[in-house]
Parts: C-alpha cells; structure tokens; sequence
C-alpha cells in the first residue's frame, strides 16, 4: 500500500494512555511514514524515552525528540506521577539529542507541503516552531489536533494547559483539522477490544498494563481514545463528517468556539462510532506483527 502521508507526531506521551494507543496506531497504518516524534509538557526527556521503548518493542523504532518542558502561558504543568514507572531501565532509551522544535522546523521547511503534523498535547511546541521560523507554518501539508471542546464551556485539557500557544496556533494560517471532546467521548476501547489488544503480542502487553495503570488512577474500567481518533481522522477521514473551514477563538480561560466562514481550520462534526473504534484496534495489531483483519 503507498505512503499517503508523512507524519511527525508531537505528544505528551506517558500521562493519559491515548497517546501511548495513538503512536501504536500510527505505528500499524500502512499508509504513514511516522518520520519522528517530538515531545512537550512536562519531563519531555522522560516522555521521549517511553515513546522510544513503544516504537522499540513495535520492531518500528523511530528518531524521537524532546521539546519544550514549560508553557508559554506560564500554567503550572500537571504531571500524574505515573508517567513512564511501568518500564525498567527506561533511562537506556535513545533519545535524539537535537531539540525537537528545532527538528519540527526543519523536517517541515525542508520537505514543504509534505508533512502532517499531529499534535496530541499542549501546543507548545508547534507555536514555538511557528514562532521561530516564519517559513514554518506556510509549508506545513495539515495540523491535525486534539484539542478544544465546541459541545460546552468546559475547556479541554490539551488547549487549557497552554492558552498562549494555543491562540498563536489556530492564528497561524495552517490548514488544520480538529477533533474536539464532543466528539472523541462517542468513542470507547471496552473491554472486549483491549483484551485483543493485550493478548497480541509484547506491544499489545504493553499498552494494555499502560491502560490498566491508567484505569487505577482514574477508578474507571473504559477509555476514551481521544488521541487516536485524532490520528484516524488523517488515516481513513470517510468515517468522519467534517464542517467547512471556518476559525477556532481560544478564551483566556481554554474554552473553544468555532465561526464558520473564512479561516483555515475545520472541526469534526460526526463520525462512525462503531466502526473508528474498530479500525483503531486494527491499526494498534498491526504494529504488533498481528497484521490487518
């Protein structure tokens, strides 16, 4: 199957599980070249080196980066505790010693019109890039985002936790989709699906005990892929119904709004609940070595 996409993932990997099951998708989908992954928020060195054990024990190892620890914004960083303390010996793993904002400028300006960038946390790191570069944001292909909420006033972790650099994003002319709370909470990973998962194979063992160490902290037994079905709006956007491009307007508070009309971004609206929690799965088995159903 050809190369659709080529893909940096950018990621505060090691908090939330959904980022660990979104680089294991991205991992299986035949259609991507996951050029790097670069990492923000927080101990970004630490979430790097989990990200490198994930594509290591996939067999798909990929250059990872680490970015930018504090927001622009100034919030304090929330932090679970139970970032990367599943792994042993995770200290050994490679990280790429270049800076990842750096590395974001120069995959994309490099290879204009090529590169989809998925943002699967805070946007600290592409505002930065944005920033620093003005050549950046002008050859990016497409921003793919999991952020904001337009079902309620109730902000969305991911835009909340930085503010500054959210606004300097949706303010930056890149074509961009985003997939917002609204709609990632139609979609759950029960339980049926992540024994599937867990059963498979090292990665499936992996990704399941990051699941289950998730579910102790948050007293819950379901998950919400909020991060993959970001990644699989990029993969297989038929199952998905998206507005027309419009413009996203980021309060001081984290709370999102969309006005419809000229601007560069457009929001998934819908999507197909029982089958995008399938082809997630599907995705995850193959990086495993399982194959595609």
């Amino acid at each position: 199957m050809p190369i659709s996409h080529r893909v940096i993932l950018d990621t505060d990997i090691g908090s939330d599980v959904d980022d660990a099951l979104a680089l294991a998708q991205l991992l299986g989908s035949p259609t991507v070249e996951l050029s790097g992954v670069t990492t923000v928020y927080g101990d970004t060195r630490l979430r790097a080196q989990l990200a490198s054990r994930i594509a290591a024990t996939a067999g798909l190892p990929v250059p990872v980066y680490a970015g930018r620890r504090e927001t622009l914004s100034g919030r304090e960083v929330w932090w679970a505790g139970h970032e990367g303390t599943l792994h042993e010996h995770l200290d050994r793993e490679p990280v790429e010693e270049r800076d990842a904002v750096s590395y974001l400028v120069d995959e994309v300006i490099h290879h204009p019109g090529e590169v989809d960038v998925v943002a699967i946390g805070p946007l600290t790191n592409v505002a930065a890039a944005i920033s620093s570069e003005p050549a950046f944001a002008p050859a990016v292909r497409h921003l793919w985002i999991m952020g904001g909420n337009f079902g309620s006033d109730e902000p969305e972790h991911n835009v909340r936790s930085d503010v500054d650099a959210a606004q300097l994003v949706f303010s930056a002319g890149i074509p961009t989709t985003v997939a917002g709370l609204e709609v990632t909470t139609q979609v759950h990973i029960d339980r049926a699906r992540l024994d599937r998962i867990g059963a498979a194979d090292d990665l499936g063992r992996l990704l399941l005990a990051e699941v289950q160490q998730w579910w102790r902290f948050n007293g819950t037994e379901w998950n919400v892929p909020h991060d993959p079905v970001a990644v699989l709006a990029l993969v297989e956007p038929e199952h998905f119904q998206f507005s027309e491009p419009g413009r996203v307007i980021v309060d001081a508070d984290g709370r999102t709004r969309f006005v419809a009309g000229e601007g560069d971004t457009r929001i998934v609206l819908a999507l197909d609940t029982e089958v995008v929690p399938d082809r997630i799965v599907t995705a995850i088995l193959t990086a495993g070595g399982e194959g595609p159903e």
